[in-house]
């Protein structure tokens, strides 16, 4: 790979442990190990799967506007988040359109911690740095944006709890949506893009090579790549930036308004409010949903969708076979009024026409800990 493509600070770790590496979002990042897709995917769902997300970008934002500028740029109230809680939120623009999804963790009382997507992360910094600089100079408010270097890690699956308690780190206390800093740099959260039971860590790369040799040392903590990250959000019914939710896509069409507080829709002062109040009055033309492929042929990404009539009347967004459920899965758009359907529709695979049916989300159960 070549050109301007970014490169994992632990890449060698993943060069040592037989990766096979491919371009995303201007990265190179390990997409499977030996042991393949499948094993890996499974891995995650029974024990525990270790990821390299350091491609992911961490900001600090601070100072006695922090709220205020994270309330502008996001549809939620910062204000109303405790030390620790996060909240998964957006980036919207006027449009009310998806610039990025990302996770908010309140660290202090002017102090939060955003968790922004690789392909977005240049973007986003530009974009909270403008929003603050601009409120700055109306008198609006004052706060610091700091973009964070650290190796980012995840581990996720049934056992990651006492994988990492094995490694000499505690989780019992952290629960389902939120993050603290349990040391010095380091930024540690309890979300997960699998559906199972995860931890996020945020540290610098000695502390990180210490706590990868410890954790691979346990027998139920496997390497996993990119491809069974893919495989294992889309059974979850987890959206991807840039294929499920986009600038274009916003998130009453996605089925995201549980992230959007009612009051927040209903008077919030956020980028894309008026648009987003709009769309909700009128309804949204078209509506995310789950599909089921009959049979054992996976839609993939950009097959289009019809009727029984032959209209098109969707797409796919997101699809491949899933592993945990052991039948092809997929998101995609389709029409309002068919969301609730139980009509089978039709998907263009390379010209054969595959019946594939609405099914609920997740495919797979999520399995939190919640308290």
């Amino acid at each position: 790979m070549t050109g301007d493509i970014k490169h994992l600070p632990l890449e060698d770790l993943h060069v040592a442990a037989g990766a096979r590496f491919g371009a995303f979002a201007g990265w190179s990042m390990p997409l499977t190990y030996p042991a393949g897709v499948m094993k890996e995917h499974l891995q995650t769902r029974e024990h525990a799967g270790l990821f390299d997300i350091s491609h992911m970008k961490l900001f600090e934002i601070s100072g006695p506007g922090a709220e205020a500028l994270l309330n502008r740029a996001c549809p939620f109230d910062a204000g109303a988040l405790e030390i620790s809680q996060s909240k998964y939120t957006f980036f919207l623009n006027e449009a009310a359109g998806i610039i990025d999804d990302l996770i908010v963790t309140r660290l202090g009382q002017q102090r939060f911690m955003v968790v922004a997507n690789a392909g977005n992360a240049e973007a986003d910094d530009k974009h909270l740095r403008a929003l603050a600089l601009d409120s700055e100079t109306k008198g609006v408010f004052d706060a610091k944006v700091d973009a964070l270097d650290r190796v980012f890690l995840a581990i996720q699956g049934p056992e990651a709890w006492a994988a990492l308690s094995r490694a000499g780190i505690e989780t019992g206390s952290l629960l389902f949506m939120h993050g603290f800093e349990p040391r010095e740099n380091w930024f540690m959260s309890r979300s997960g893009y699998t559906g199972e039971d995860g931890f996020e860590i945020g540290l610098p790369e000695a502390d990180a090579r210490n706590l990868v040799a410890r954790l691979l040392e346990d027998e139920r903590v496997m390497w996993v790549g990119l491809a069974a990250r893919d495989s294992l959000r889309l059974e979850a019914g987890l959206c991807l930036h840039g294929l499920d939710i986009t600038p274009e896509i916003d998130p009453a069409s996605a089925g995201l308004m549980w992230a959007i507080p009612k009051e927040v829709r209903a008077s919030g002062t956020f980028i894309g409010a008026d648009a987003l109040r709009a769309i909700l009055e009128r309804g949204p033309a078209q509506k995310r949903v789950g599909l089921k492929p009959q049979g054992r042929q996976p839609v993939r990404a950009g097959a289009s969708l019809f009727n029984a009539v032959g209209k098109p009347v969707g797409h796919v967004t997101s699809g491949g076979f899933g592993p945990s459920a052991g039948f092809p899965v997929a998101m995609g758009y389709v029409e309002t009024p068919l969301a609730s359907s139980t009509s089978p529709l039709f998907a263009d695979v390379r010209g054969t026409k595959i019946p594939i049916d609405i099914n609920p989300l997740p495919f797979t159960p999520h399995r939190y800990r919640k308290g």
